[in-house]
């Protein structure tokens, strides 16, 4: 799968010393949410080829989880036209690259993952009784670029068990990170990053046998920016990755200055 790159970084995590560390967040707003930069165009369209050929290990979306999906469907179709997106007659949509989506309310996922280059995860708070009671589990998604994992392993998962093989998410990391979800209230979001050196493509689903262990030369950098809101009506809240891939030297000077203070790990 061909190597798609952005020429610069709007975001950088280790930049702000709020974001380099776990579960590190920042406020962020609706109107700062989803991003349209130097390689959407390429991005889109590798997720939409992704969705042709691979619909069943991109999208999930379970029968508890779909009031939430028409929830997040509404709520980024209303946001559309202000990142400039035009609005069109019977459902059809273009895109800033200038690629027309008809609007599918009846596969509000599959359609968000053709319209934006987020990848969208929708967390439910288990009901006591069950199995993760007190966390909140993966009840829908449209993962197009995963760093190392398969939704087909975490869906339906709490998440303690989502991140069983990552060592650094600790027991304490992880009551902390449920606080954090605890404590989002709709209107305002949570911004958090993560980054890493690698060789992998977007589109990197790694099962947890297989692990996510460094081969070779890791010639660029991976960064997720990740987005935490609260649906209103459902409760749910929305778990959003914006995935950018940059070489090193396309880093600003400043970029690079503060990266040689506070590096980053190495990941597949």
């Amino acid at each position: 799968m061909e190597a798609i790159f952005q020429k610069s970084l709007g975001f950088a995590p280790w930049m702000d010393p709020r974001t380099r560390r776990l579960p590190g967040v920042i406020p962020v707003d609706e109107s700062d949410w989803l991003i349209v930069d130097d390689a959407f165009a390429a991005q889109m369209a590798l997720r939409e080829r992704l969705i042709a050929e691979r619909e069943d290990a991109v999208h999930r979306l379970s029968v508890g989880a779909r009031a939430a999906a028409d929830e997040l469907y509404a709520m980024v179709l209303r946001g559309l036209p202000a990142r400039g997106y035009e609005i069109g007659p019977r459902g059809m949509i273009r895109r800033p690259d200038g690629v027309e989506v008809r609007a599918d309310p009846a596969q509000p996922l599959l359609t968000l993952g053709r319209l934006v280059a987020e990848d969208l995860c929708l967390m439910q708070e288990v009901p006591e009784g069950s199995e993760g009671a007190g966390e909140h589990l993966l009840g829908g998604a449209i993962l197009c670029f995963p760093a190392g994992w398969t939704l087909a392993q975490k869906f339906g998962r709490p998440m303690m068990r989502i991140h069983k093989p990552v060592a650094k998410y600790t027991e304490d990391i992880g009551k902390r990170v449920q606080r954090l979800l605890d404590g989002i209230r709709p209107g305002i979001g949570m911004l958090r990053g993560t980054a890493h050196h690698s060789n992998a493509p977007l589109h990197n689903p790694r099962t947890e046998e297989i692990g996510r262990v460094p081969e070779g030369d890791l010639p660029f950098i991976r960064v997720e920016r990740q987005c935490l809101f609260r649906l209103p009506e459902s409760g749910a809240v929305v778990f959003s990755i914006h995935t950018s891939i940059i070489l090193p030297e396309d880093l600003t000077a400043e970029q690079k200055a503060v990266l040689e203070e506070f590096p980053i790990r190495e990941a597949a």
